[in-house]
């Protein structure tokens, strides 16, 4: 037997680190790397009772929690797949997930039973276990751990064998689930180790949800693989998140622009020691001017990066020292990761010429899950990643990001894709075309705003819109705003031409 995979890491920790804590969650209770190990070892049985094997779907519905971690570490010991699931989504697009990924188990949090049990027709056949104590018709966690018998022989697994699907939205407006191997996921954590110096005296705050990869690849697994100790809110609060800091000596935390812009704005922000905090990692979009003065002021720098779900995340970091002379730029390559920029032939971009983003390396996907010839179209031929966005490259190796060719909106951290909101915009009575386009936002970033032509005499506005949409997609990605135009602007070959959108809107 060889686990060359991540579902080795809890023994390996058990046996390196038994005593050290490893979670800290819910109003301080502790796990210990020993205790961590144990049960994932325990429900690693539970799964295997129900038929769990190697290359099944696991997923897991809920916030922040050590079942979370646990799930996912006894799935990889089985040789099985974890699908983590956004928490935001509504019940069609979660049931779509289940579906699409083929998931044999769904874990969940009982908060999300009502959601659920609205996803689960689309996705038949499914075996649901919820965490604690469970509910009269859905097993609990807890009773079948102590019911369990005994724990599941690990399965081998290799580098190239797939860990976890994680869903990204498409620009056709399906999502596309990308699958991220043992392989990916060691990498990524090894970057992080490495460009963000992580250490087992850490200790994280994890106040990003870990449904998403950057709080998974980049936040978990790095303090994990280190042996260091992880604080898990089951949401953002930047009153709640300073007195964490305090009370723990948090020396780690990661989150978006939004998050840090709403902990420097809180009334306790003057007053909270902030003396522990070492490492500060930003993604999603750039950092504020007036957010990095706030943090400078405290004596705290940013490292601030680029990456997407297919890179698992990571591609680029920007060391804090270099924050103001690059500002702008999102950084150098990871250290185990390469980054190029290339112009429409294929061929390298000179220095300072605008191209599309090339990323090649260990912490690249294994493809989109079940969907070969999206799989194919995303790579060259000597075998980069095609990002999608566009970027130059400085003298000095820095990364710069000029644009999407995606059009992607990042809203508070969250990626929404137009065509996804397009599709259903168009479903409604009187519209008859419809283009969505990011709008820039002092809180979010970037807030998605729907240029519409309507019928004449249909009656179509923002209320009428959000009215539509809500419950059929995630609360973020709904419209801010609709605007009514007489026409949109449009190529010789009918596409909108977005950009003409975003000057005259402000995008």
């Amino acid at each position: 037997m060889h686990q060359h995979g991540i579902g080795a890491w809890m023994a390996k920790r058990r046996l390196k680190s038994p005593d050290k804590v490893a979670l800290v969650h819910g109003d301080g209770s502790t796990i210990t790397y020993g205790q961590f190990a144990d049960a994932a070892d325990r429900i690693s049985a539970v799964l295997r009772e129900r038929g769990i094997g190697r290359g099944d779907a696991v997923a897991y519905l809920g916030e922040n929690s050590p079942e979370f971690l646990q799930v996912m570490f006894a799935a990889a010991r089985l040789g099985a797949v974890f699908v983590p699931v956004n928490t935001r989504l509504a019940p069609p697009e979660i049931g779509y997930l289940l579906a699409d990924s083929g998931t044999r188990v769904l874990v969940h949090d009982p908060d999300f039973a009502a959601s659920v049990a609205a996803a689960v027709p689309a996705a038949g056949g499914l075996q649901l276990l919820v965490t604690g104590a469970g509910t009269g018709d859905r097993p609990g966690l807890d009773p079948l751990l102590r019911a369990a018998a005994g724990i599941a022989d690990p399965v081998d697994t290799d580098h190239g064998d797939p860990a976890a699907i994680i869903y990204t939205s498409g620009t056709t407006g399906r999502p596309k689930g990308a699958v991220l191997t043992h392989g990916n996921l060691t990498w990524v954590a090894l970057n992080c180790v490495v460009d963000y110096d992580v250490v087992s005296t850490d200790v994280a705050l994890m106040i990003s949800p870990l449904f998403h990869v950057a709080s998974l690849g980049m936040g978990a697994l790095p303090v994990i693989l280190k042996g260091a100790t992880m604080v898990l809110e089951k949401g953002f609060e930047p009153g709640r998140a300073l007195a964490q800091i305090e009370r723990h000596g948090v020396t780690m935390l990661s989150g978006v622009p939004t998050t840090y812009q709403l902990m420097a704005d809180h009334p306790a922000w003057a007053t909270t020691d902030l003396s522990t905090l070492a490492k500060l990692t930003c993604g999603g979009s750039a950092v504020p001017i007036r957010v990095l003065n706030a943090y400078e002021a405290r004596g705290l720098s940013f490292s601030q990066g680029y990456g997407m779900t297919e890179a698992s995340p990571g591609a680029t970091a920007l060391p804090p020292a270099m924050t103001r002379a690059k500002q702008g730029s999102v950084g150098l390559p990871h250290f185990f990761t390469d980054v190029r920029v290339t112009d429409v032939t294929g061929e390298p971009a000179p220095t300072g010429t605008v191209g599309e983003i090339e990323i090649a390396g260990p912490n690249v996907f294994a493809g989109y899950h079940g969907l070969p010839e999206a799989t194919a179209e995303s790579f060259t031929a000597d075998g980069w990643f095609r990002s999608g966005d566009l970027g130059h490259l400085d003298a000095d190796g820095y990364l710069y990001i000029s644009g999407r060719l995606k059009d992607m909106i990042i809203s508070g951290g969250e990626n929404i894709y137009p065509p996804e909101l397009e599709l259903l915009l168009a479903e409604i009575d009187g519209v008859t075309s419809a283009a969505v386009i990011g709008v820039p936002d002092e809180r979010w970033g970037e807030v998605p705003w729907a240029i519409v032509t309507v019928r004449e005499g249909a009656a179509v506005d923002t209320d009428t819109v959000r009215t539509h949409l809500d419950g059929r997609i995630a609360r973020y990605k709904l419209p801010k705003n609709v605007v009514i135009v007489d026409e949109l602007p449009r190529t010789a070959s009918g596409k909108v031409r977005k950009a003409d959108l975003r000057a005259r809107f402000g995008g």
